[in-house]
């Protein structure tokens, strides 16, 4: 089976019932909803850089969606569309119906649908496009913090990159901990139904795919506030708090990538609705700090009042 044709009818042609026209033309035809404003994103994915050449596909084809989701999470927009671009460097039928059936798993579980894309040979990379829907007032935006909104982020960030620092031998997990690192890192998920939920209650918002610190310094300049957290008030899973390695614990929870969580700013009078809405939603939402006037970026500090440093600025794609 070499047909990039024969690719796409076997493993990726489904049904696209809510599309006008579907895989299989030239261009996919949508129709949006009546006053929903179309939130559009892409990412790519290449081995050896983004993740190991030898991933397990079908976690891969999970994550390359997953991760594309938690952007439309974060601009409160409802997933509806898909289009996969990928090449492969063979035509690997076990490869790639591993690589569907992880990708559309979670395609199913939030209800998106493939439309289209492309396929090719050559060095192993994964693009997605994904199109989702949101009333245009109430899309979150990284512009729109304001001096005074307490700063939140849903779970715990830290353990994807711990679980990266593992796989490369720079620490040793075991048991529950490791594999409890090894799935935020390889099968993250995006936090849609807590994203739609923060419609007209958060202001602004970004996920966290780069590192806290730099992913959060986004927003901060974009609006032009500061950003300061406290350090004891960052939650820590299980993994990062008995880390022995303190250094590099500190730096996987502000500075790790791949965690997917959302920070967002809100006014503190939203907070019992803003609780509530995690708590239906099934995520811990903790404030973390405040936005301030003065100079945009970020800083963190002890109940002592002391600046808390990390050892790189978060993941840099041209580093």
């Amino acid at each position: 089976m070499t047909s990039e044709f024969e690719i796409i009818r076997r493993y990726f042609a489904r049904r696209a019932p809510t599309a006008v026209l579907g895989v299989g033309d030239d261009c996919a035809l949508v129709r949006p909803r009546a006053g929903a404003t179309l939130a559009v994103s892409t990412d790519m994915l290449l081995a050896g850089r983004h993740f190991f050449p030898d991933a397990d596909p079908e976690k891969l084809g999970h994550k390359a969606l997953a991760v594309n989701l938690s952007d439309l999470a974060a601009m409160a927009a409802e997933p509806r569309w898909a289009l996969l671009a990928i090449a492969l460097p063979s035509a690997n039928g076990k490869w790639i119906g591993a690589f569907a059936k992880g990708f559309f798993r979670l395609a199913r579980r939030f209800g998106t649908e493939l439309i289209g894309g492309d396929t090719t040979k050559g060095p192993l990379s994964i693009s997605i496009t994904v199109i989702g829907e949101v009333p245009g007032a109430l899309a979150l935006r990284r512009d729109a913090a304001r001096p005074g909104d307490d700063i939140r982020l849903t779970g715990a960030t830290g353990e994807a990159a711990l679980a990266l620092a593992h796989l490369k031998g720079r620490v040793r997990l075991k048991g529950s901990v490791r594999d409890a690192c090894l799935e935020r890192l390889h099968a993250p998920v995006p936090r849609v139904a807590l994203g739609r939920a923060l419609r007209g209650l958060a202001r602004s918002a970004i996920d966290v795919s780069d590192g806290l610190l730099a992913d959060l310094g986004h927003v901060a300049k974009a609006s032009g506030v500061a950003a300061e957290l406290r350090w004891e008030d960052l939650p820590r899973a299980k993994a990062i708090a008995e880390c022995a390695n303190a250094v590099l614990a500190k730096d996987c929870l502000l500075a790790g990538g791949d965690d997917y969580e959302l920070v967002f700013t809100a006014p503190p009078a939203r907070r019992s609705r803003i609780q509530a809405a995690g708590k239906k939603a099934g995520v811990p939402v903790t404030v973390i700090g405040a936005t301030v006037p003065g100079r945009p970026g970020v800083r963190v500090r002890d109940t002592r009042g002391r600046s808390i440093s990390v050892s790189n600025a978060g993941f840099d794609h041209f580093a």
